[in-house]
């Protein structure tokens, strides 16, 4: 995951516009908000980049506890959201030190595919640990073997030209073919689960998940999984 982190926490080019990019973390706070049961409750955005649209969350629970493991992207985050006193930010360091069963809700969004197997094993334990007894694990945008990168180019298309920005969506996909990420995809390549293989992933954690009928954000053909604590 380390090469991934050193990415993201790089000036990157993985969205094509402005737009692109404060589209996809509105759909992402949307989306996690629906998952939100209580306003009390108590979240965790485990591993969750720069989480432009994390205000809208915190407004919809008790407190939002933003955990983000890229140390420049964790700066920006303490930065954008210091006067706002229902979010907090946290190192996955700090996690693991976290209070056993003291999580309501804990999203994992897009950070799957970035894991080695035994770093996911990890972080579930970790998440194991400090869900609450009636809490629940919202695991997204799982990418499956048999759906390769066309899927995602059609996705990506769908929304830029129902929002506006299929120009951009275009002359994108030209950079993002010669760009840094592509080359570390090619790389160090991209974890992909099939819903079996998920759900007996989480399983061996001590969880009992079932897939998501919509899968997080705007990418119809990844997978969402709810997962709760198994008794």
């Amino acid at each position: 995951m380390d090469d991934w982190i050193d990415y993201y926490d790089s000036t990157h080019t993985i969205y094509v516009s402005k737009r692109h990019r404060d589209l996809h973390f509105e759909l992402i706070a949307r989306d996690i908000i629906g998952y939100i049961s209580s306003p009390d409750a108590v979240v965790l955005d485990y591993a969750c980049g720069e989480a432009l649209s994390a205000a809208r969350v915190a407004e919809a629970c008790g407190q939002l506890l933003l955990a983000e493991p890229a140390p420049g992207v964790r700066g920006r985050l303490i930065a954008r959201f210091a006067p706002n006193t229902k979010i907090r930010v946290r190192s996955l360091e700090d996690v693991r030190k976290m209070q056993e069963k003291s999580i309501d809700l804990v999203i994992m969004n897009s950070v799957a595919q970035y894991m080695t197997s035994a770093e996911f094993d990890a972080a579930l334990a970790t998440i194991q640990r400090l869900l609450k007894p009636s809490g629940r694990l919202v695991v997204g945008d799982i990418l499956r073997p048999e759906v390769g990168m066309p899927r995602d180019v059609i996705a990506l298309m769908r929304l830029a030209a129902a929002n506006g920005f299929l120009k951009d969506a275009l002359s994108g996909l030209i950079t993002t073919a010669l760009s840094d990420y592509r080359q570390l995809r090619a790389k160090v390549g991209l974890q992909r689960y099939s819903e079996a293989d998920m759900t007996a992933k989480l399983a061996s954690a001590g969880f009992t998940a079932s897939r998501a009928h919509l899968n997080i954000g705007h990418n119809p053909w990844r997978m969402t999984f709810v997962a709760r604590h198994a008794f």
